[in-house]
């Protein structure tokens, strides 16, 4: 199958920032060669030059006040440098992995209070109040301080603050690089976190990191696996190498609208499980929402220049097993509120986190209605949720919807007379 081409103008907006994103890409290479790169002896050199000591080597098994201090210099030096932005319950996991791999890590909370606390403390109270955090894990509530002289930074704040987050940075950024952790759209403008990006810091080296990951799970060493998508192989590599570790697992992909879009849209249908769960639906149904849920994302992705194969992976139907599955789910739990017949504000208000599906859907549903996507369990969520129908009333108009192929992909749907394009 022949991989879908990127729209045009991302492409040429890519061929324009190229060389700006290649300095960033190297100088994430040479922190990762220095880190790795083991002391060799230069060739040439005898026995006996390395044997004796002189005015400038200590004897065998001794060191020298110098030795230790070109030591703990160079180990510095060789240390990725991160910054997390966002002290939710994710970007606070990902914080202390990557602590726990030895990189010099900072987790950047906007509440001063909540920083105090975590410095006394190491736990973060409001989202992780079960997990001690790694002793070598910092906090800052000053963005400056926080970004600046750093090799990666990780954004994991909610899609309605990530342009403001961008801008506010945007003074501090000399050759950072820039991984979203966030999973969602920007209200009203249907802009990825990757297009905010390239909109606000068009000259940094940027990915996004999406996949079946629980927070709770990962601060609990349950083994876990994400995905970082960027047409930069450093930058991935750099982020491998920040957070891989013997209970999480980082892939690799450079399809970065798929593996983002997967993360944005499997919100939507966690709604829809945790509402349709609500009503105590069987197995068969929750594998007809799971597998109809992943056909609406490969749709959608592909109009937007995503591979369908990439909904496949850990990203696609990986992200959307675990969070329609899981009572942690965040989106999850909204719906499941909803089909109990909880209002959204106090549905919202209970939960006390951000559920991007909820915005999600609002844009998911505008973007298909107007290109004409089909996307039946999306315009269904919209019609409960902001239309105030009747949830059976339109579960049952989705069952008694036309005759459709399975997968499109494989046979192309052919419309019918008793049935609308859309």
């Amino acid at each position: 199958m022949k991989k879908p081409q990127l729209p045009t103008q991302l492409s040429e907006n890519l061929e324009k920032i190229a060389i700006n994103r290649d300095k960033a890409s190297k100088l994430i290479a040479e922190v990762l060669e220095k880190r790795t790169k083991k002391a060799k002896p230069e060739a040439g050199s005898d026995a006996e030059s390395t044997d004796k000591p002189t005015s400038q080597t200590a004897p065998t098994g001794e060191t020298t006040p110098d030795d230790n201090a070109n030591e703990t210099a160079a180990e510095k030096l060789n240390v990725l440098r991160i910054a997390v932005l966002g002290g939710g319950s994710f970007g606070t996991a990902m914080a202390n992995l990557s602590a726990k791999n030895g990189c010099d890590t900072t987790l950047w909370v906007r509440d001063k209070r909540a920083v105090k606390s975590m410095q006394k403390t190491l736990i973060n109270k409001k989202y992780l109040p079960n997990h001690k955090l790694d002793e070598h894990l910092q906090f800052t509530h000053e963005l400056g301080d926080a970004v600046k002289d750093k090799d990666l930074i990780f954004v994991a704040v909610p899609s309605s603050a990530f342009r403001e987050t961008l801008q506010n940075i945007a003074p501090f950024i000399t050759s950072q690089a820039l991984v979203s952790l966030t999973k969602g759209m920007e209200k009203d403008t249907f802009a990825l976190m990757s297009d905010i990006i390239e909109q606000e810091l068009p000259n940094v080296a940027f990915g996004v990191m999406s996949g079946p990951n629980l927070a709770k799970e990962i601060m609990d060493n349950m083994p876990s696996a994400t995905v970082i998508a960027s047409t930069s192989e450093s930058l991935r590599l750099a982020v491998q190498t920040a957070l891989h570790s013997a209970f999480f697992r980082v892939f690799a992909s450079d399809d970065v609208v798929g593996v983002e879009l997967g993360g944005a849209l499997k919100n939507i249908y966690a709604i829809a499980m945790g509402m349709a769960t609500a009503y105590d639906i069987g197995e068969n149904t929750k594998a007809m929402i799971l597998t109809r849920g992943l056909a609406e994302m490969s749709r959608f992705g592909v109009s937007a220049g995503a591979n369908p194969l990439t909904f496949l992976g850990l990203s696609g139907v990986g992200d959307l097993y675990a969070t329609c599955s899981s009572v942690l789910s965040r989106n999850y739990q909204i719906g499941n509120m909803l089909g109990r017949g909880i209002s959204l504000e106090q549905a919202i208000k209970k939960l006390g986190q951000t559920a991007e599906g909820i915005n999600t859907i609002q844009q998911v549903n505008e973007k298909a209605t107007k290109d004409g996507i089909y996307m039946p369990i999306t315009h269904a969520l919209y019609a409960i949720i902001f239309e105030d129908k009747a949830p059976l009333g339109v579960a049952l108009n989705l069952m008694e919807s036309g005759f459709r192929s399975d997968v499109e992909f494989v046979m192309p749907h052919q419309i019918t007379h008793t049935e609308k394009p859309n």
